[in-house]
Order: structure tokens, then C-alpha cells, then sequence
């Protein structure tokens, strides 16, 4: 790739370096002496000649953002039809990136971050950053003016000592090839952990989970052959979103223990659901803890989307927040979970501070959680992923499955966080290098269930197929008991095909709004073929 420019600008004098090698780029940055610069624009650009056949495919900003891979020819319409008045009700593009990136809908332009691919044919030609820890790096493909563009976000960062810009790992190769080298010059490697059969508490209830419901499920998943691993009580069990120790005694008149006894007499282990770095508008933190919330410019409390009465972010650099956190994650394990799913946790990251960017604050956000957990299992879920690599045990991948397959009509014209089947599909197959590299990756749940959702045969059978041979979580989330013996089988069949090794993506045809996948892979010795659409 030949460099076509670097723009570097700031308030004061940088002194910049740039170090080139077969396979990697480096711009070093340094204030001069006697100055503390802040930050304005650090990006390079880079010519590559895009081909009309060519496959582009862009890392969204956090786990639920959609990335499929996509023609050359594409537009990306996230955000693009979402009035603006529900967008600051509902906080949309706060989910992603575009309460600080303005959005570019043009043909052929795509953006992604930390890393991407343009694939010809087997062949791909690989762009990741490694040095997200310092700032994520913005990667923009201008398929019609043949550029591919790294910028970091780094906006208002003051420079007082050395620091790394841009660190670029530009490869050409086979799939494995690039990724593998991409994660040895990282120098990441995913925490040790074993794949995962389980159930979680969200996909059939959500919130309106209750001590009888909670039980129900747990006589139902003893019926199951093979047996799971893994009982997880997600959003629901807790008062509001934020306190974390104020279980709801409606639902739950007995507390969590009577039920966690339950889970580890049947020989389960016990997961538990928070969004450690957020709180909802009702809490009682949000009322008797203001000091808490992060707060923007205005010294307005930060939105971080419409989920329950309203999302707000907390300043994960206040002591109180920290101790806070740390003391609701040890009541648990105290408690006796051993797995914590931690959600929303891209609310870290928010605003950036004068000497952090948001890279380096959710890069510390995790490993402040990682430190807290300590031996226990983290699955994280919507988080910028390359934060997450080699931090967590397990990591969401895709967006929330959709009971719709697709969502709802509307909610297809807003963010491209939204729940969906389909795109939790598209994430499945398309991030599924990460799976044994990063972390062990978390497709989503799968579903059965014939009631409370209008999935078909084919999608409910395609789902749980990919999320097996694509992922390590293979988590349902219904009730087991209702299941009839065509249901217990294909369930079967799913635990089966995640023993499957030298899984390998043959094709991924698109036809119109459909994507035909042809799958190979091995299981007991025997070379199998899958053929699917999503």
C-alpha cells in the first residue's frame, strides 16, 4: 500500500516519527519539550485499488453494531432515516459511534474500527490497528476513490510525553494468515476458558423474570440431553438498573440465594446479568448519588440510550463508582456466581478526558474489571471489541436476536445496534476469527420455543446451527420443558456441532436481501457440509 498522506494537527508543537516495515506502519508522536500540545486530528491515508468484485468488511464500533460484510458498491444507512427528535429521545446514536463521528452516507464509503478487510476471492488484504489501548483508530474504505484511511480518535487529548498514534498492521494472505499475524504482533491471546452450553433469562421474559419463572426453566433444563453447563439470570431480578444489591422482592421474595443453591445442586454453574458502568433514570443511585453520573460540558448527566427510564453513563473514574462496582460484583461471587455477564459496557467510554482518549478509558475500564472479577468468568457484551480482547473469557460478537427475525419494520430504519436475528447472523459468520483469538465469542442465544416469536423452522434451525459451528456460547433461552422430541433433537444437534473442528467458510453468496452460506467442516473424523440462508 502506498502512503498517500498523514495529517497531524494540533495546539502547540508535535514532534512525529514514522517507522516502516513489511508488514506494519508506526507513527510516534512526542511534544516538544517544554509543551503539552492537545490533540486535534492524527490520521493517515493510503492508496489501494478497489476492484468492482471485491468484498469490503469493516469492524463496527461495539458488539451489536452490524458488520457484514458488503459489495463495493453499498451505502450504509445506519442512522440515515432516523428523525432527530427521536433520536434524542431515544438515544440511538448514542448505542454507537454517532454521538461523536458524524455519519457519511455515500456509496462505497464504509467505516469501521480497529480492524477490516478487502477479501478477492480467498485472498485478503487485512488492515488492523495495534495500539487501540492508546485510542480506537477509525478505519475508513473509499471503495470509488481507492483509499483506505486510519484516524484516530483522539480529539482533545493533551500530549505530554511519547505516544503511539498510529500502529497499523497491514497484511496480505489467507484468512488465518492475516489474523494470526495480526493477533502475534498484538501480542494477544485469548484467556483460557472452555466452550459453553447454558440458558439465559432474557430472550423469553426479559424483564419480567420471577422466582417461579426462574425455577420453571431450571426443572426444564434438567430434562435436557446432553446437560448444559451454565444457568444465567439476566436483567430483570434487580429493582432498577444500577441497584445492584436491591433485589426486587416482588419477583424474587426469597432473594437470589435459595435459587443459587438450586443451580449448584444441580450441578450448574450460576451466571449473573449487570451494567456496571450505567444506571437508569429511576435508580436509586441516579437519585442520591448525582456526583456519580459522568457529565458533558454543559454539566449535563451523559445519555447513554432509551433502554428501561433512561440510561446514564457513571464516571468510571470516581472512587465511590469504582468501590461501588467492586462491592456489587464481590456480593455475588460471595454469593456464589461464578460467571458475570457485564453489559453496556461501551458507557465507560462516552466522553473522553483531556489526558485519555475513549480507547485508553475503556481499555482501563476493563482491566479494572478483569481485576475485580478475578478468577470468576466474564462474558462482555457491548463493548468495543478490541478493548475486550484477551481481557475477557467470552465476548458478545452481534446484536440481540430479534423475536421478529428482523425487528420490527420501523426499527429497521434507525442504528445499527438494534436487535435483529439476521444481523446477530451476519455478525455470527462475519467476526468469527476472533473465536479463540480474542476471547471465546458469544453468538447470542438460539430459541426453539414454537410461542412468543415468529422465527421459521428454517431460521430457528440456522441460528442455533451457527451460533454452534461460529461460536463458543451456545446458550437458549427457553423453556425446556415444553420441548417435544423434534425440539430435544435439534438441541442435541446444536451441542453436537460445536465439537466440530476446522470450521471453514466455503461461501457467503448474496442474493439480494439473502446470503447463501456454504460451511465445511469435521466432526468425528468425517468432513461435512452445511448449506444455509440468513
Amino acid at each position: 500500500m502506498e502512503l498517500l498522506k498523514t495529517t497531524l494537527r494540533a495546539d502547540g508543537d508535535v514532534r512525529s516519527e514514522q517507522i516502516r516495515s513489511e508488514d506494519r506502519w508506526t507513527l510516534r508522536l512526542a511534544p516538544e519539550p517544554g509543551q503539552e500540545p492537545v490533540l486535534k486530528e492524527v490520521s493517515a491515508r493510503f492508496r489501494f485499488n478497489v476492484q468492482d468484485a471485491d468484498v469490503v468488511w469493516v469492524n463496527g464500533y461495539q458488539s451489536w453494531t452490524h458488520s457484514p460484510e458488503r459489495r463495493t458498491g453499498e451505502l450504509d444507512k445506519s442512522l440515515l432515516f432516523c428523525p432527530h427528535f427521536l433520536d434524542r429521545k431515544f438515544g440511538f446514536s448514542q448505542y454507537g459511534d454517532g454521538h461523536f463521528c458524524k455519519p457519511q452516507y455515500r456509496r462505497g464509503l464504509f467505516k469501521g474500527y480497529s480492524y477490516a478487510y478487502i477479501r478477492r476471492g480467498k485472498t485478503y488484504h487485512f488492515f488492523g490497528s495495534l495500539s487501540e489501548d492508546t485510542g480506537f483508530t477509525r478505519i475508513v474504505i473509499n471503495a470509488k476513490e481507492g483509499t483506505v484511511s486510519f484516524e484516530k480518535d483522539c480529539r482533545g487529548r493533551a500530549l505530554s510525553s511519547e505516544w503511539t498514534g498510529l500502529d497499523l498492521y497491514l497484511a496480505k494472505g489467507t484468512e488465518d494468515e492475516v489474523f494470526d499475524g495480526w493477533f502475534a504482533a498484538m501480542g494477544v491471546q485469548a484467556l483460557p476458558a472452555k466452550p459453553a452450553v447454558g440458558y439465559t433469562s432474557w430472550y423469553n421474559c426479559y424483564q419480567d423474570i420471577s422466582e417461579l419463572q426462574i425455577l420453571r426453566d431450571l426443572k426444564g433444563m434438567k430434562t435436557l440431553r446432553p446437560q448444559p453447563e451454565i444457568f444465567q439470570i439476566d436483567d430483570g431480578y434487580e429493582r432498577f438498573v444500577g441497584d445492584w444489591l436491591d433485589v426486587d422482592e416482588k419477583k424474587f421474595p426469597q432473594g437470589l440465594e435459595p435459587i443459587l443453591r438450586q443451580i449448584t445442586a444441580a450441578g450448574y454453574r450460576a451466571g449473573i446479568w449487570l451494567a456496571p458502568f450505567l444506571c437508569e433514570k429511576k435508580s436509586a443511585l441516579f437519585r442520591e448519588h448525582p456526583d456519580w453520573l459522568l457529565r458533558d460540558e454543559a454539566g449535563e448527566p451523559v445519555y447513554t440510550g432509551g433502554n428501561w427510564s433512561g440510561g446514564y453513563a457513571l464516571d468510571v473514574y470516581n472512587d465511590e463508582v469504582r468501590s461501588y462496582v467492586r462491592r456489587s460484583i464481590e456480593h455475588y461471587k460471595d454469593m456464589g456466581f461464578t460467571l458475570f455477564k457485564l453489559d453496556f459496557l461501551y458507557a465507560a467510554c462516552m466522553l473522553p478526558r483531556p489526558d485519555k482518549t475513549r480507547g485508553e478509558i475503556m481499555a482501563e475500564a476493563m482491566d479494572f474489571l478483569r481485576e475485580v472479577c478475578g478468577q470468576a468468568q466474564i462474558l462482555g457484551c457491548g463493548v468495543p471489541l478490541a478493548s475486550a480482547f484477551g481481557r475477557v473469557e467470552y465476548c458478545r460478537v452481534g446484536p440481540d436476536i430479534s423475536l421478529d427475525y428482523d425487528d420490527k419494520p420501523y426499527m429497521r430504519l434507525f442504528h445499527a445496534e438494534r436487535p435483529s436475528t439476521l444481523q446477530t447472523l451476519h455478525n455470527t459468520v462475519f467476526r468469527r476469527q476472533l473465536d479463540g483469538r480474542a476471547f471465546l465469542n458469544d453468538p447470542d442465544v438460539f430459541i426453539l420455543r414454537h410461542e412468543n416469536n415468529t422465527l421459521t423452522p428454517a431460521q430457528k434451525e440456522a441460528l442455533g446451527s451457527l451460533n454452534a459451528l461460529f461460536g463458543s456460547v451456545l446458550f437458549a433461552s427457553d423453556n425446556f420443558e415444553s420441548y417435544d422430541e423434534a425440539q430435544r433433537k435439534l438441541f442435541a444437534r446444536f451441542c453436537d456441532l460445536q465439537a466440530a473442528r476446522h470450521v471453514t467458510l466455503l461461501s457467503a453468496a448474496v442474493f439480494g436481501k439473502t446470503t447463501k452460506l456454504k460451511i465445511q467442516y469435521e466432526l468425528r473424523g468425517e468432513t461435512r457440509l452445511l448449506e444455509c440462508e440468513i
